[in-house]
């Protein structure tokens, strides 16, 4: 939400109010630890987020979605953000190849989880967790960017 524009309507405390509410609503949850925890929040928030998104203004073609950066680094300081319901798309679309990176960008970016915790909840090393982290990134903004949003598998460098 830090990197939301001014003015967007839907503040981090209704973000987090809403996901708590949903939270409380499940039952017969086993919670198995923290990262449990953090990694359900985090696919639900990226549900909160899509769903907003969609309701307000979402059009076929992106306009008028709300605009959001997935990575100043990635994407350049100078461009605008990218459309948080064509990034939800994208990793759709990255999970069907590589379950794994998807979950990395989730877990990360919505879930606001370090390098560490993402290992801990996927029960891999953290050099792996930032391996995925780079491969996606870039398969994401090609995804996104390119003409034809042909998708690719991230585990091939071509």
């Amino acid at each position: 939400m830090g990197r939301e524009r001014a003015g967007h309507t839907l503040q981090a405390t209704a973000l987090v109010n809403e996901a708590y509410l949903r939270l409380i609503d499940v039952q017969h949850v086993n919670w198995q630890n923290r990262a449990h925890f953090l990694a359900v929040s985090a696919r639900l928030m990226r549900r909160i987020l899509v769903d907003f998104a969609r309701s307000k203004h979402y059009q076929k073609r992106g306009g008028g979605a709300a605009k959001v950066t997935f990575d100043e680094a990635l994407i350049g300081a100078n461009e605008a953000g990218q459309d948080l319901v064509a990034l939800d798309d994208a990793l759709e679309a990255l999970a069907k190849v590589d379950e794994r990176k998807s979950r990395v960008i989730e877990l990360r970016f919505f879930g606001g989880l370090s390098v560490e915790e993402t290992a801990s909840v996927l029960t891999v090393s953290p050099d792996t967790v930032m391996r995925d982290w780079r491969l996606a990134k870039a398969w994401l903004l090609r995804e996104m960017k390119g003409p034809a949003n042909v998708t690719h598998d991230p585990r091939t460098k071509t």
